[in-house]
């Protein structure tokens, strides 16, 4: 079982930054592939970015060169470093673990990107 915990969302002004993290509980962190997805009001959930265990990355089109995606595996942690912030990105952004069938998701966090 892992439980997995968001923070770092908030309000931003268009062209700010924020840092979202996720903080992960139990045991073998290393191995699972870590996301993060995001739903925006009246859409689909969709990814955002991924990291997998040997650090690769993969990064939707919309986000490439703006967010990084990385990993502490010592710390149990993946982050999401965003940048340029567009209104487009305002959303609840959800951290999610994935190992073969298994699967699990944050609460969530919001990301408002307002002025």
């Amino acid at each position: 079982q892992v439980q997995l915990v968001e923070s770092g969302g908030g309000l931003v002004q268009p062209g700010g930054s924020l840092r979202l993290s996720c903080a992960a509980s139990g045991s073998f962190f290393s191995i699972y592939d870590m996301g993060w997805y995001r739903q925006a009001p009246g859409k689909q959930r969709e990814l955002v970015a991924r990291i997998s265990r040997d650090g690769s990355t993969t990064y939707i089109d919309s986000t490439k060169g703006r967010f990084t995606i990385s990993r502490d595996n010592a710390k149990n942690t993946v982050y999401l470093q965003m940048n340029s912030l567009e209104p487009e990105d305002t959303a609840v952004y959800y951290c999610n673990a994935r190992m073969s069938v298994l699967t699990y998701w944050g609460q969530g966090t919001q990301v408002t990107v307002s002025s």
